[in-house]
């Protein structure tokens, strides 16, 4: 197995179990979010970051051009930007306005990210070091871009757990995109 057919499987695995729990979503809960704790993003915020997650950074990591990233921050609320982190509160955060463009919009997601591997071939994903703007640390490429599929795969159990509290159905196998049908 090569590193882009690890890639492309995870994709394949992350992106699936991500739209199959978002089919789950009832554009009524959209503005639910956890009671307890601080600086949580709503269903509709979590949903909006699903829908780019992965294959802007991914390209950026790709071709050098992080200026994709200015273009995402301009949706937000520059003010409620933590100076010592960089990290955005919850409340500066977009929403989705549906679950079904949510769907759309994560399946173009997977898309760009397959194509950004395609674009770096197996050669750079082994030996192409770099660095991303939150991380000085360079790295392999094929790492780079395996945790912005990891990314997908935190969400995706962030939103598992949102549904969970919801009261929705859901078990193991809707986290890991075992439900059949409801993938991409």
């Amino acid at each position: 197995m090569t590193i882009g057919d690890l890639l492309r499987k995870q994709a394949d695995d992350v992106f699936g179990a991500a739209l199959g729990l978002v089919a789950l979503v009832d554009d009524g809960a959209l503005d639910w979010k956890p009671s307890s704790g601080g600086n949580w993003m709503t269903t509709g915020q979590l949903l909006k970051h699903l829908e780019s997650a992965c294959g802007i950074v991914a390209e950026c990591f790709v071709d050098g051009d992080w200026s994709r990233l200015a273009a995402m921050e301009a949706e937000m609320d520059t003010s409620k930007r933590d100076p010592v982190t960089g990290m955005y509160a919850a409340e500066a955060l977009p929403t989705a306005s549906s679950a079904a463009a949510t769907r759309t919009a994560i399946l173009e997601d997977k898309a760009r990210t397959l194509a950004a591997i395609e674009a770096a071939g197996e050669e750079r994903l082994a030996n192409q070091m770099g660095a991303a703007p939150w991380n000085p640390e360079p790295r392999a490429l094929g790492y780079n871009l395996l945790e912005c599929l990891l990314h997908v795969g935190i969400h995706r159990a962030q939103l598992f757990y949102y549904l969970k509290l919801q009261g929705k159905p859901v078990h193991t196998g809707h986290m890991w995109g075992m439900e059949g049908g409801t993938g991409a």
